[in-house]
């Protein structure tokens, strides 16, 4: 390995670490021996090598392929060689992609003619020079300031709109019959396409400022951690079928930590008779005492959820936790609040559609408001006036929300009565510990009565649930 080649492979190993991916140097070292077997040859053999030795998880190799495309670039595009043109009159109008095509209507017309019928076919190659050919027509910024880049995938996503495409995608799929009945099938594939390329656009202009930047800049700024690392508010629509695959799992290891939880150095009640016949052997003296099988408890859980627009990112990924709990707690409701509290349980169908679930908690949040500002305080005494009979000595309370009420009344005593009305309660806040009590934030109080946890991304939750081991 020559040492320009030793230093970028360093420097993404770095960048690896730094997103999230805990690399030990051991695994340094296998992913270098590794290489020195396959070789450089193949760039995809590459991929994968690295990706075999240093990948320790599914979802870490959305990160992982964005890393390495930016240290290791396919040799396509113009990049550089185009932002040094971009100040020579008509060359800037150009693109090395797509020789003597021009930024103007009929251009947009034509090209977006193109992606459309590529979309339809799925035909993968002709989609990333698409991409390519895309940010460098539609996503240059030549003559920016010193510091700014001149590509942007969202000037050029902006610009062409391939989301507002999809009835056409929709309409080539069905043919000309149609088929009303498989059109959310096809609506659902074709959102899933547009979204694929959407990343193909991402990833070129990344490329393209590696080119002109260098890719420690890229990985510093343009790179989202991993999907474990990536913080609940920050999460997009794309990203909630990768977190599905992760929460399911927790649910359940949650439902089983509550249940043991209850049954914590507890041993069922002494049978007497088992303890007098087993003590005949020993002259009726009792050396060992037998109890009768603990019965089975049912852990019964409620969950109240702040859907406000603070926290619109985390009541995504609230709303989706409270799906996967639904599907493995057997008693369970679950409620909705801005500043007024919606029951939302009727939605939580075992085996449903998780899709169609969250459009349904979606459009029900509406509900949750009554002037839509949040006020916790009025949604705990709400709550203990319509739903107290949810509560229990058998119940477990969680409350996912900031605690930011815009300075109304906290209610705190009403909170109190309500964890004093259940066997345990919990807290996850979003918010990072140090911002809690800043502001409008009523986190200070309310963590004096309910256990409140930081939980801001998959890693903490799972930590969470961890913490409940006994």
């Amino acid at each position: 390995m020559t040492s320009g080649l030793l230093d970028r492979h360093l420097s993404f190993i770095e960048a690896l670490r730094g997103a999230g991916l805990s690399v030990s140097l051991a695994e340094d070292l296998d992913s270098v021996a590794a290489l020195g077997a396959v070789g450089w040859g193949e760039r995809e053999h590459v991929r994968d090598v690295l990706a075999a030795t240093l990948v320790k998880k599914q979802a870490q190799r959305t990160t992982f392929d964005a890393l390495f495309d930016v240290y290791f670039p396919a040799l396509v595009g113009d990049g550089v060689r185009a932002g040094s043109t971009a100040e020579g009159g008509d060359e800037a109008a150009e693109s090395a992609d797509a020789p003597g095509v021009r930024d103007n209507a009929a251009a947009l017309q034509a090209f977006r003619d193109q992606l459309a019928e590529a979309l339809e076919s799925n035909d993968q190659q002709r989609l990333r020079q698409l991409a390519a050919q895309m940010v460098g027509t539609f996503g240059a910024m030549p003559g920016r300031g010193p510091g700014l880049s001149s590509w942007s995938a969202y000037t050029a996503l902006q610009r062409v709109a391939p989301q507002e495409l999809i009835d056409r995608i929709v309409a080539g799929l069905l043919g000309e019959a149609g088929d009303e009945a498989r059109e959310t099938e096809v609506r659902r594939l074709a959102n899933r396409r547009v979204g694929a390329f959407t990343t193909m656009v991402e990833d070129d202009a990344r490329r393209r400022i590696a080119e002109e930047k260098g890719p420690d800049h890229v990985a510093d700024v343009a790179i989202r951690p991993s999907i474990d690392k990536l913080a609940f508010t920050a999460a997009r629509r794309t990203d909630l079928d990768e977190m599905r695959r992760q929460i399911f799992p927790l649910a359940r290891r949650l439902a089983t930590r509550l249940t043991k939880e209850h049954h914590a150095h507890r041993r069922g009640a002494l049978d007497f008779r088992r303890t007098v016949r087993a003590s005949i052997a020993t002259g009726g003296v009792p050396l060992t005492t037998h109890h009768r099988p603990k019965r089975p408890h049912r852990t019964d859980l409620v969950v109240l959820c702040d859907v406000s627009g603070s926290v619109a990112n985390f009541a995504q990924f609230t709303l989706l936790f409270v799906f996967a709990l639904r599907e493995v707690f057997q008693s369970m409701r679950a409620f909705t609040f801005i500043d007024h509290v919606h029951e939302v349980t009727e939605h939580l169908q075992p085996g449903s559609d998780p899709v169609e679930v969250l459009e349904k908690l979606a459009a029900a949040s509406s509900h949750a408001a009554l002037w839509g500002r949040t006020n916790y305080g009025r949604a705990f005494a709400k709550f203990e006036e319509q739903h107290l009979d949810a509560l229990g000595p058998k119940t477990t309370l969680l409350i996912l929300g900031d605690a930011r009420s815009n300075y109304s009344d906290l209610e705190d005593a009403t909170l109190r009565r309500l964890a004093g009305a259940v066997r345990r309660s919990y807290w996850l806040n979003p918010e990072p510990e140090s911002s809690w009590g800043a502001g409008d934030s009523a986190a200070r109080t309310y963590r004096e009565i309910v256990s409140m946890v930081e939980c801001r991304n998959l890693t903490q939750l799972q930590e969470f649930v961890h913490d409940l081991a006994l």
